[in-house]
């Protein structure tokens, strides 16, 4: 709907994961190599761990779309299992046909990644949202990552989940699995810059032009949302549907503050807990949050295709009824007044948009010197110091 205004090739902040839109924040680089260290030495267990849409996901899909062809991977998505379940589901990633008999499977199992390692290959089991996992599962993984030949592991396991599987981890019951991770590394929020550089890059990617958002929409967005990867996508997908609305040339702090007060507010609890959309209304569906508020944004898409079809409609009874030229002089007039306040609008966003981009980073910039000044010493010239008045001895 609104990448035609915006000349964007396609919707830059969709939440579905996509490694080609990976903006690597020193952050997201940090967890990429732990994740290739962990498989170039071939250790048993890595543990991924971070906040709600903090882009795991995203990274684990990059890092599979790069693995040696040598590897063979599966991996795991649903991980509400039990540990029967969860051996039929590894076996069915390695296009298995799981048996009935848990005995029968894990030879299976044993036998393929033997053969694997004995044509030079390895195997890498990737399980992502294992905070799911039930407990008898994860001691399943742990047996599973304790295969060997006698003298080398013959798969490697990934686990990917929220804080709470690593809290999960910390559990007496859950020493031995924890001890068997040798590489572990979790996720946090982007921060200021960061916030500003990834919806640059996802704009930039999208065909766009990466300075759409004001630098003070970029404030707004990064303390609504945490520098949450996820829910920076949530609002500036809000802001392209409310800019173009509008007819904004640039998205400014004005429609994040919008997004705001139309109760589609992303912001991380007193606690500091994961970012979440702050509604009046339980989502009924049970979709939960990320759920509720597509279907506000599919609202909000309804009524202005709605009210396009409405003023279209209207335009159009308009020329027919000044078709037969007698009230031509109306009609010019009607065109010349839309035309105005059009032009006017555009002219407000504009001047709004220049003072957000120009005025308000140098107004910031100039707080930040008389700080800076105000914190230090300055010592005085020799010159001003001799020109005061010399205390005598008695």
């Amino acid at each position: 709907m609104y990448e035609t205004f915006y000349g964007l090739r396609e919707k830059p902040f969709q939440i579905v994961p996509d490694p080609s839109y990976l903006y690597r924040s020193e952050k997201h680089e940090n967890a990429l190599s732990y994740l290739e260290y962990g498989l170039n030495e071939q250790v048993g267990l890595v543990l991924l761990t971070g906040e709600v849409g903090s882009g795991k996901t995203t990274l684990i899909q990059y890092l599979l779309g790069r693995l040696d062809p040598k590897v063979e991977s599966a991996v795991i998505f649903n991980s509400s299992l039990n540990s029967d379940q969860l051996l039929h589901m590894v076996l069915s990633e390695f296009d298995f046909e799981p048996p009935a008999d848990k005995t029968a499977a894990l030879v299976t199992l044993n036998d393929h990644l033997v053969r694997l390692y004995a044509e030079g290959r390895r195997a890498l089991l990737v399980v992502d949202e294992a905070q799911n996992l039930s407990s008898s599962a994860l001691e399943e993984l742990r047996m599973l990552s304790n295969l060997h030949d006698g003298q080398h592991l013959l798969l490697q396991v990934v686990l990917v989940g929220q804080q709470e599987l690593k809290m999960r981890l910390a559990q007496p019951s859950m020493r031995q699995l924890a001890q068997r991770v040798a590489v572990r590394y979790h996720l946090t929020g982007l921060n200021r810059e960061d916030t500003g550089r990834y919806i640059a890059h996802r704009l930039q990617r999208a065909g766009g032009r990466p300075d759409l958002f004001t630098e003070a929409a970029v404030d707004m967005v990064f303390e609504i949302s945490g520098g949450i990867p996820r829910s920076i996508n949530l609002a500036c997908e809000a802001a392209l549907v409310y800019g173009f609305a509008e007819g904004a040339t640039f998205i400014t702090q004005d429609i994040i503050r919008s997004i705001r007060n139309d109760h589609l507010v992303l912001g991380r609890e007193k606690n500091g807990a994961s970012p979440e959309i702050a509604v009046d209304l339980r989502d009924p569906s049970g979709g939960g949050w990320e759920s509720l508020f597509g279907q506000r944004l599919e609202a909000i898409e309804s009524r202005l295709k709605t009210l396009e079809a409405m003023l279209l409609e209207r335009w159009g009874a308009i020329e027919r009824f000044l078709a037969d030229g007698r009230d031509a002089k109306a009609l010019d007039e009607i065109t010349r007044l839309w035309n105005q306040e059009r032009q006017r609008a555009k002219e407000l966003a504009d001047r709004l948009a220049v003072m957000e981009k120009e005025i308000l980073p140098q107004a910031r910039l100039s707080r930040k010197k008389r700080k800076r000044l105000r914190e230090l010493k300055i010592p005085e010239s020799p010159q001003s110091a001799s020109s005061k008045p010399k205390t005598l001895p008695l």
